[in-house]
């Protein structure tokens, strides 16, 4: 139990001072964002500052990377929205709870490398769909309810609100090259909240959106039925919800482990993950996972062990119970503002860059994940549709990859050597590659640059091996790999094949 309640896991000296202002400046830093993100899930706004709470603080005791900030992150917030309009808040608390429990599971099962197999293409669509996403969510901002309906702004207050919402994007990109001492961002929010709040200027705010509450988060199950029809509802969110959150965090975690030169452990972390959100699902939290921007400026500010994230949770949870009134204060320009910097900052501007040096199908794939996305408002689905066209497209290239050069040696025995995997998507055209009316009584097939991979090559196999039976002919497989080998004496009942030995490959001798 020790070692989960260490608080300082490096072995060098702990600087307290660097500690304690990197978790306030980290605290800072998260209250907009977290705010933000939950606005644009239609959420309250102290169900974003319930997740950066409990996250920051579970992850920070129970984590495997100290140093690493989680909050309320909009990656997997944005997941849910669609679930959130359509069945109610509700839903959305089950929805992370059940996400937690899968991550938990990757973690004691130590399946976080699996995350992994998400293709680049995939994770570039997301992001780029999600950013836009994120920036006309923002733009929906500049509307005002007239008589219960909604309408965009005009006159003074359009310009106003625009001016503003400038004038705080303005500050984000400019305010890092006077300085970094202070986040842009907190700096930005508290500059339009001084102008707004000293020239009386009449302007939206969060008030107008939803009052904060400054209490305690409280246990509730979710007011969900228990069964099949919820579990249909909930898990295809749950699920992307969970990957889109371990993909974040892991990548997060191999970052600062190249910063600190230290090493995190993920499996430990994708637990602490699973737990937090759990947490998020009985405490009235919007969930969440690692945040890249509130990691950097808590490494950058010199924090290296566990304590900083704990003083930013804690910081967090001070502002819950006595800072709610001054929150309700917040023009919602400047929230506008931060965000659609943090949406220009999602957008994935490097798949621009690359995308002539991408192939066609990973282009293709890049852009379908994107448009489902921003069309369907269904990550989930946008995810999945990505991951399976990506693998339809593998399937298809590594089949076309399967060859074979024949030749027949001085003993008249002819030599079929087989070049590429064979699998399901490439046992048609393997078998085509023979001539087995035609062949001499003796043939091998050379498997030195191939690989026997699942039941369809086997099952390939056993029809050539017939073939060439019925013309009385004998056939010897060669240079098979051991696990080639386990694969076929798995499926001795289903084949029988003659297996020529060879020292280097360890083979088994059948003549």
């Amino acid at each position: 139990m020790k070692k989960y309640l260490n608080l300082f896991d490096f072995k060098q000296k702990i600087n307290y001072k660097n500690e304690v202002l990197a978790g306030l400046t980290v605290a800072m830093t998260m209250i907009p964002e977290s705010l933000s993100f939950a606005i644009l899930a239609g959420l309250s706004p102290l169900t974003g500052l319930y997740a950066a709470f409990l996250m920051g603080i579970v992850t920070a005791i129970l984590g495997g990377r100290p140093g690493m900030v989680s909050g309320g992150a909009g990656a997997t917030v944005v997941v849910l929205i669609a679930l959130a309009s359509s069945h109610g808040v509700e839903y959305l608390f089950a929805a992370v709870a059940l996400a937690g429990v899968l991550q938990f599971l990757v973690g004691i099962f130590k399946l976080g490398k699996f995350v992994r197999l998400i293709p680049q293409p995939v994770m570039y669509g997301f992001l780029n769909g999600l950013a836009v996403i994120i920036f006309m969510a923002q733009v929906a901002q500049f509307k005002i309810l007239d008589n219960g309906a909604e309408v965009w702004m005009q006159g003074p207050a359009l310009y106003i609100m625009a001016g503003l919402t400038l004038l705080t994007i303005a500050i984000v990109a400019l305010f890092p090259k006077i300085t970094k001492a202070l986040p842009a961002s907190l700096v930005a929010i508290l500059v339009v909240f001084g102008i707004v709040y000293f020239f009386n200027i009449d302007t939206k705010k969060v008030m107008d959106i939803a009052s904060v509450s400054g209490s305690l988060p409280s246990f509730h199950i979710p007011d969900v039925p228990f069964g099949w029809d919820t579990l249909k509802v909930i898990f295809p969110y749950s699920l992307v919800m969970a990957g889109v959150g371990l993909i974040e965090t892991l990548l997060t975690l191999n970052m600062v482990d190249e910063i600190t030169r230290t090493r995190g452990q993920s499996n430990r972390e994708a637990a602490a993950q699973g737990i937090a959100n759990i947490a998020n699902g009985f405490f009235g939290g919007m969930g969440g996972c690692a945040m890249v921007a509130q990691t950097l400026v808590n490494v950058g500010s010199g924090a290296r062990a566990r304590l900083s994230a704990i003083i930013g949770a804690m910081t967090i949870l001070l502002i819950i119970l006595v800072g709610g009134p001054v929150i309700e204060q917040i023009p919602m320009a400047a929230l506008v503002g931060v965000m659609m910097v943090v949406a220009i900052g999602t957008f994935e501007w490097v798949s621009f860059r690359v995308i002539n040096k991408m192939p066609k199908h990973d282009i293709f794939v890049l852009i379908l994940v994107a448009v489902v996305t921003v069309v369907l408002h269904n990550l989930a689905l946008a995810v999945l549709i990505g991951v399976i066209v990506s693998s339809l497209v593998f399937a298809w290239e590594s089949a076309k990859r399967i060859r074979a050069r024949k030749h027949i040696d001085e003993n008249g025995v002819k030599h079929y050597e087989i070049y590429g995997p064979l699998f399901f998507g490439s046992t048609t055209t393997f078998i085509e590659k023979f001539d087995v009316e035609n062949d001499p009584d003796e043939v091998v097939i050379d498997f030195k640059e191939s690989k026997v991979v699942d039941m369809s090559a086997i099952d390939a196999l056993n029809k050539i091996t017939a073939r060439y039976q019925n013309e009385g002919k004998t056939l010897h497989l060669r240079y098979l790999s051991p696990d080639c080998l386990k694969l076929l004496t798995n499926a001795e009942s289903v084949i029988e094949v003659n297996i020529i030995e060879d020292p280097t490959y360890r083979v088994m001798l059948n003549k």
